[in-house]
């Protein structure tokens, strides 16, 4: 009727379903803390306390990013636990790059309507990036808007702010013919490619809880989710040894595009193909969706989650340093004079 009464539930937002996922996920948030975090969550902003940390002179460093549709995989699986691992993932790692500490993290997570076990879920996952990145996650949005998402879908953002000292903002200023490349491999996907992957999936016929062609032991869905590598610390390690010149996070647009970014513009790189193990998923993605070396580099990282630049001298140093930090880390190509051609060279 017209004149019947009308409430917020009514137009299927639950406010109390709201306040029960903050209080769920207070014990998340708190295990992310570290220096310089005040107070907790439950206010209109997150405080930090940058004194609290040591620095002299810093520049803060912020960067935001999604999941992308690599969501439309975890909806489809009702795996939600570790896409909040690849929304840390995709910001920290940007960060990372300029030389800089993550110090802090808000998300937004954003549904139709609310289910509170799946957001604790999507948040545990948020929290254990933070872990893995020595950020505090300081607060966050949940929004349900009823007729904007249909039902059982959701979306996340994120965004991290780190600091580094002014005189050690890693630039890539000091690359110069005759640097060596390393790379540091990937765990997988990682989140980037997923609308070509899930067309790749339907292509082959394959349910996401069949066994993964390319990982037998595993389910195809598990195997596609696996969670975004975290490289704070071992860069952070690696920094502290001396002599990185550069750094590049290998994401949407691949080597082809992101490793071109931290050069300068008489610098190419040169890149032998054949100097790392690609992951069976690759060559699976290749077969099924009939690609070209071309498009599958340009897609994704291709087994390189990470791209780092030292010269000769101070490579097997910085080589053992992120081994010893859990990273495999291989040779891949030098520096060279750019001269007319493109900055990126493929043997």
């Amino acid at each position: 009727m017209a004149d019947t009464p009308l409430s917020y539930r009514d137009a299927g937002v639950d406010i109390e379903a709201g306040t029960a996922l903050v209080e769920a996920i207070k014990p998340a948030a708190k295990s992310t803390d570290r220096p310089g975090v005040l107070g907790g969550l439950g206010g209109f902003g997150g405080l930090f306390d940058l004194k609290a940390c040591g620095y002299r002179d810093p520049l803060l460093v912020a960067a935001t990013d999604g999941v992308g549709t690599k969501l439309k995989l975890a909806i489809e699986s009702g795996r939600h636990d570790t896409v909040g691992i690849d929304l840390v993932a995709m910001c920290v790692n940007d960060l990372i790059v300029q030389g800089a500490e993550p110090l802090f993290f808000l998300d937004y997570y954003a549904t139709g309507q609310l289910e509170p076990a799946q957001g604790a879920a999507i948040v545990q996952g948020i929290a254990e990036g933070c872990r893995q990145a020595g950020c505090a996650l300081i607060g966050g949005e949940t929004a349900e808007m009823p007729g904007l998402y249909r039902d059982g879908d959701y979306d996340l953002a994120g965004f991290s702010v780190g600091a580094v000292e002014r005189d050690k903002l890693l630039e890539g200023r000091g690359v110069a013919p005759g640097d060596v490349i390393l790379g540091l491999a990937s765990n997988g996907l990682h989140s980037n490619g997923f609308s070509l992957v899930r067309k790749i999936v339907e292509r082959s016929g394959l349910a996401l809880d069949a066994p993964a062609p390319f990982a037998p032991e595993q389910s195809l869905g598990t195997a596609l989710m696996a969670p975004t590598r975290i490289y704070v610390r071992a860069c952070l390690a690696a920094l502290r040894v001396g002599g990185l010149k550069a750094l590049a996070h290998i994401t949407g647009g691949g080597l082809p595009e992101n490793l071109p970014r931290v050069l300068p513009p008489q610098c190419a790189a040169e890149i032998a193909l054949a100097a790392w193990p690609r992951p069976a998923v690759f060559d699976w993605l290749a077969e099924v969706g009939r690609l070209s070396e071309e498009e599958l580099l340009k897609t994704f990282n291709c087994g390189v989650g990470m791209v780092a630049v030292a010269a000769e001298a101070e490579v097997d140093a910085l080589a053992e340093t992120f081994r010893r930090e859990g990273e495999q880390a291989f040779v891949m190509g030098r520096i060279i004079e750019r001269g007319e051609g493109p900055a990126l060279r493929l043997a």
